[in-house]
């Protein structure tokens, strides 16, 4: 059983596997505390029914073989039964957290977004596959290249826009991309596209 805020058959919007028709479990709880994040709903898992992780599995098979395990900060519960239910269907696991939990489950794609107030565990950083780091002011290009000092050579390095400071960010970004090109640049597709 988990605390599962919302689960839904949609687009992915943001990172490596941007465009892909992907099913997204939410699961409830998260004490990271990010001022601008958007799903503030999703922080007290104590209001979200705790529901059968074989109902979840079963629901999110029949849409896609691509599952995103969100947030809330989904690395705080134990996902090895959750992860073993749906590799038992063959489905690859990508997981987007803010790597300050251990590691748990099996997971195919790790997307991490690192938040000062709570920052990752040491072993999120060597697994990471995709660094994604959200950009609300100028001191966050700075936060950004210190973690992306700590995550493994091979880790896709993105900037994103928070999303009410898009307008005044993304030509930042888009400079800082330039002149510094190991960097990518991810939007939220699925807000532009006014899908879920």
């Amino acid at each position: 059983m988990l605390p599962i805020m919302e689960h839904f058959y949609t687009i992915q919007g943001e990172g490596s596997y941007s465009g892909t028709a992907s099913y997204f479990i939410r699961i409830g709880g998260c004490d990271v505390g990010c001022h601008w994040c958007d799903v503030k709903e999703s922080w007290n898992p104590n209001i979200h029914p705790l529901t059968s992780v074989d109902e979840i599995v079963s629901d999110a098979v029949r849409y896609s073989k691509t599952i995103v395990l969100t947030g809330g900060e989904p690395l705080m519960w134990d996902l090895d039964y959750l992860t073993n239910q749906l590799k038992k269907a063959n489905c690859a696991i990508h997981i987007e957290t803010s790597g300050a939990y251990p590691l748990s489950g099996t997971l195919d794609w790790i997307c991490l977004s690192p938040k000062k107030n709570l920052l990752p565990k040491d072993e999120v950083y060597k697994k990471a596959d995709e660094l994604k780091v959200i950009i609300y002011n100028n001191h966050d290009f700075i936060f950004a290249e210190e973690q992306a000092s700590k995550v493994n050579e091979d880790c896709i390095l993105y900037l994103q826009a928070e999303w009410s400071k898009k307008e005044e960010m993304n030509p930042k970004i888009i400079d800082y991309v330039l002149k510094n090109p190991k960097w990518k640049i991810s939007n939220q597709m699925h807000k532009f596209l006014n899908i879920p």
